[in-house]
């Protein structure tokens, strides 16, 4: 079941394009030529977070950006489980189907550890990660923990199926003051209904249950991403992935790593500062 949300032209001048997964329908996005920058989004966006970023970058690089099943004009497949392992190997599969070599990664929120579990098992075609606010070890902060339960609660997961509790209480209460009217619509529009969002709901439950891949991805990342080049552009006023506690882990992962801080970001960094991250990217990856 895919959504019927059609994104305004204004807000998201691009083309529409599909892959047939072995799980589902993916919708993505692939604008401009030159070097490729595969972005990835995590919960509870989707591809439309990177929309600044994609028309600034267009010009210079071939920019795709892709929709999770469950998330933006995918399919909601009835026999997906919506695991982070399992977005993993959907994306892994995009990857191949477009023959990507010598790419980029770029990963925020789930989109990192999702584009890292996809770009680990392809590591001699990466040529280097951009990394936002994400992490790829088992998180295991008391708060964040306790968030995955409460959220995982059957209240909870009424409020998220039934009143899109993620995008307006979550997401756009962050945002509120950033985007405009028509702007959030286009996060809460694209998913219209309880059974829609059922992606979304299995999200803050993979704090805990993804741990396997996450113990993986932290010992994976070192040792086969560790010599690429590396960004990390940080919102530094995220109160989930906390500079603190999270950017001595990044440095200590890669080897050749530049470190952006967005000093007035919160989480959503692509909302709050996308000239910034469009202007290290360049400067990064010429």
């Amino acid at each position: 079941m895919p959504t019927d949300f059609v994104p305004d032209t204004d807000l998201y001048p691009f083309q529409s394009r599909w892959f047939d997964s072995s799980a589902g329908r993916v919708h993505y996005i692939d604008e401009g030529t030159g070097p490729t920058i595969l972005f990835c989004h995590g919960a509870p966006a989707w591809s439309f977070l990177y929309r600044h970023l994609v028309k600034d970058l267009r010009d210079r690089y071939r920019c795709i950006a892709v929709d999770h099943l469950g998330f933006g004009p995918s399919e909601r497949p009835a026999a997906f489980g919506y695991t982070v392992a399992e977005h993993t190997i959907v994306l892994g599969e995009l990857i191949d189907h477009l023959e990507l070599d010598g790419f980029v990664l770029m990963g925020h929120d789930w989109g990192g550890p999702i584009g890292l579990g996809a770009a680990t098992r392809r590591a001699d075609r990466l040529r280097g990660t951009v990394l936002g606010n994400t992490v790829f070890w088992p998180v295991d902060a008391l708060a964040n923990r306790a968030f995955s339960v409460i959220m995982s609660s059957a209240p909870m997961q009424r409020r998220i199926l039934e009143q899109n509790f993620l995008i307006e209480r979550v997401m756009l209460s962050e945002l509120r003051r950033t985007l405009t009217a028509n702007e959030a619509d286009h996060y809460r529009a694209v998913q219209p209904t309880p059974q829609a969002r059922r992606g979304l709901a299995a999200m803050p439950g993979q704090i805990r249950a993804a741990r396997p891949l996450l113990d993986r991805l932290s010992r994976d990342v070192p040792a086969l991403l560790g010599d690429k080049p590396a960004l990390v552009v940080w919102g530094m006023k995220d109160m989930v992935f906390r500079p603190r506690t999270s950017l001595p882990r990044i440095r200590a992962a890669f080897t050749d790593l530049e470190v952006v801080e967005l000093p007035n970001a919160r989480h959503f960094i692509q909302e709050h500062a996308p000239e910034a991250i469009t202007a290290a990217i360049r400067k990064r990856f010429p």
